[in-house]
């Protein structure tokens, strides 16, 4: 499945995405989806002593698809496909690399 496929697949599932309201419960959701993600991953390291379990890695793989549900939900209501976020993002990553910048402060470095 390329990732365009998955945004169609994506979008049968979304509510309103053309509305201003739509736009920012999806880009909330983004973030609140992320924050379980790490909510997961806090209680592995207090409670279990950073041992993961096929419990918690499954549980964290439906959160990580609910962040790209999202994102790829966002991207389409910006007029976006997935394809070119993820290949802009990969471009951007591989230029940082290439100038020993992968590391570091900023958006645009």
């Amino acid at each position: 499945m390329t990732f365009d496929e998955y945004q169609k697949q994506a979008l049968v599932t979304a509510h309103d995405t053309t509305s201003t309201l739509g736009k920012t419960i999806t880009a909330m959701g983004i973030a609140g989806e992320a924050g379980e993600v790490l909510e997961k991953w806090k209680k592995i390291l207090v409670y279990q002593g950073g041992k993961v379990s096929d419990t918690d890695i499954l549980e964290i793989k439906k959160e990580l698809g609910d962040v790209v549900w999202y994102v790829a939900v966002l991207a389409h209501s910006l007029g976006l496909s997935f394809e070119e976020v993820i290949k802009l993002n990969t471009e951007k990553l591989k230029d940082r690399q290439k100038r020993n910048v992968i590391k570091g402060a900023g958006d645009n470095r």
